[in-house]
């Protein structure tokens, strides 16, 4: 979906978080993929509760990264440990280099102040201020003085839709409202990196629907580091550049969604995709053929990008033509489509 770097900004390296009892003789000898699942199976024998498990992975610079699983799975888990709401039992993460758990609680304090912004499913307003009041309270928290953080609050309260609005209370707002605060109050810092934990979940599937359409807009325009936790495949393949499913602690899976559900990895995740509707996560540019000697009789018809899926792509074979031009970035034509392509995979559940 977007332009994002290879650069990374966040890592996990070999993160486990376990509940219950004292984990540390667990951690004695070497803790890596060869032996996570025996150590967690050991762990739970004995009463403990292992929640993340040998998760490593990288976040890119620009990208948005979801992770998904089932209630449970530990995905809320995992996004706190990142910030360090939650302390890692084992592990590294690693922002812009350098390792969050060696980092004291002053600086973690700053870090999240002014490099995190974090959105909950629950708002967390605060009843008591007004939305310029919400959105300009983490700069408040920071120092900045009145004029310039309520300056910047509007700025962003202008970029989330809600201009007019500045002076209502939380109470005088709708659902999709609220959470349009909470989002531009986690903007208001101007964080390197957005954390945001199932944010739509407690909305009405159209003010979700509606809200998943502004997010993607806010990124086109912010192109933020993002880490998005979901249960929802469909908003997943929506927002996501690239998709890690957990379960039971572990990460099973890291691709781009059209990887996942042409490729699964597991029978899990086989299972957890099967209902996606191919043409809805698979690119032009996946089944594309090249191009003919010549144009066909009556030409291509509309251009599209190797990058578009094909729901996307499929309505356009309705005004006549056989075959579309597919073109790279640059605009240089790269293969084409023709309606029996396209057709082969609308067909496919």
């Amino acid at each position: 979906m977007n332009a994002a770097s290879e650069e990374t900004k966040l890592s996990c390296r070999h993160v486990w978080k376990v509940y219950a009892g004292d984990a540390t003789p667990y951690f004695k000898r070497e803790v890596d993929g060869a032996n996570a699942a025996e150590l967690s199976a050991r762990m739970r024998e004995d009463g403990a509760i292992p929640a993340a498990v040998d998760v490593s992975f990288d976040v890119h610079v620009g990208e948005i990264f979801v992770i998904m699983g089932l209630s449970g799975s530990g995905k809320s888990t995992l996004v706190r440990c990142m910030s360090r709401l939650i302390e890692p039992t084992a592990g590294e993460i690693l922002f812009n280099g350098e390792n969050l758990l060696e980092a004291s609680s002053a600086r973690m304090i700053e870090i999240r102040r002014h490099q995190m912004g974090m959105v909950f499913q629950k708002f967390a307003l605060l009843p008591h201020l007004s939305v310029l009041g919400n959105v300009a309270f983490p700069l408040e928290v920071q120092g900045v003085d009145r004029l310039t953080r309520e300056a910047r609050a509007r700025e962003i309260i202008e970029l989330v839709g809600l201009e007019g609005r500045e002076g209502f209370f939380p109470g005088e707002l709708s659902g999709g409202q609220q959470q349009r605060v909470g989002i531009a109050r986690s903007l208001a810092v101007e964080p390197e990196i957005w954390f945001l934990d199932e944010p739509f979940s407690a909305l009405d599937p159209l003010i979700r629907r509606e809200m998943q359409d502004e997010f993607i807009r806010l990124q086109s325009v912010l192109r933020k580091t993002i880490v998005f936790i979901t249960h929802d495949f469909d908003e997943a393949i929506r927002l996501a550049d690239r998709i890690a499913i957990m379960k039971d602690g572990r990460v099973v899976q890291i691709g781009t969604p059209e990887e996942l559900v042409m490729q699964p990895a597991t029978d899990y995740v086989a299972e957890f995709t099967r209902n996606v509707i191919k043409a809805k996560v698979v690119r032009a540019g996946s089944i594309m053929q090249a191009l003919p000697a010549s144009p066909p009789a009556g030409g291509f018809g509309q251009d599209v990008t190797a990058d578009q899926r094909i729901a996307e792509i499929a309505p356009l074979f309705e005004a006549g033509p056989d075959t579309i031009r597919v073109v790279d970035k640059a605009g240089k034509p790269a293969g084409c489509l023709t309606r029996d392509d396209v057709v082969r995979i609308m067909m496919q559940a």
